[in-house]
């Protein structure tokens, strides 16, 4: 099925995002990650959940994809903001699943602020100090992320302790980017959560885990079976 588009409105850009319908009642809103990350690398999961009869929403952050703009003209906040906007204009107050990958990560955890969500997956997730949470995308932006251990000082684990739904987390063995302590705290922190796992893909690098899940398919089925059963445990 082909993915259909929308535009979503936002302070100075016009978001690009698209939506995949399906049969089961709690969509799933995606949100990608940094650098060169848009939407269109969801496609393989998302093509796998529309088997399971999962909609998806996705969307390309200002800076990215087709939304395009300045990247400095964004910030962790921008892209929170960002997230509920698509969220509102698609499914309005709905309960949703959220689906964030690497920086996306965290937006989906700040979501949890603002939305009702009653499904999460945290995929090689990011998390970050506040003191980093307004400031745009520029070099002050890198400073404060890049300074020794600033992750320690995150919100995240507050946040995620208070989610009372359902936790995922999926974590790159050989991640060099997100420090190897950040996925089992998120998961120790969720201790509200109806159901948590914690699912380490063996081999897998930060930028390299769909990909890699693509050439071993035992073990992307076993990942996307883990995905459905967090997202639409009763479908």
């Amino acid at each position: 099925m082909t993915p259909i588009p929308f535009d979503v409105p936002f302070p100075g850009r016009l978001i690009k995002a698209d939506h995949l319908a399906g049969r089961a009642k709690l969509p799933a809103l995606l949100i990608h990650g940094a650098g060169q990350s848009e939407r269109g690398r969801f496609a393989p999961l998302r093509s796998a959940l529309l088997r399971r009869g999962i909609a998806s929403t996705a969307f390309d952050c200002v800076g990215h994809g087709q939304t395009g703009g300045l990247l400095c003209a964004s910030s962790l906040a921008s892209r929170t903001r960002q997230a509920a906007a698509v969220a509102d204009a698609r499914h309005g107050a709905s309960p949703l699943a959220v689906v964030g990958t690497s920086m996306g990560a965290y937006n989906a955890i700040k979501l949890l602020e603002a939305r009702q969500v009653e499904s999460l997956v945290l995929v090689v997730p990011g998390v970050y100090t506040p003191a980093a949470y307004e400031l745009p995308f520029d070099a002050g932006f890198s400073a404060v992320i890049r300074a020794q251990r600033s992750w320690e000082a995150t919100d995240a684990w507050d946040i995620v302790g208070r989610f009372t739904g359902r936790l995922l987390v999926i974590a790159a063995q050989n991640d060099t980017v997100i420090p190897p302590e950040i996925p089992w705290r998120l998961v120790e922190a969720a201790g509200k959560a109806s159901w948590r796992q914690l699912h380490v893909v063996a081999d897998a690098q930060h930028n390299r885990l769909f990909s890699l899940l693509a050439e071993r398919p035992a073990a992307f089925a076993e990942t996307i079976e883990l995905i459905f059963a967090c997202l639409a445990p009763t479908v």
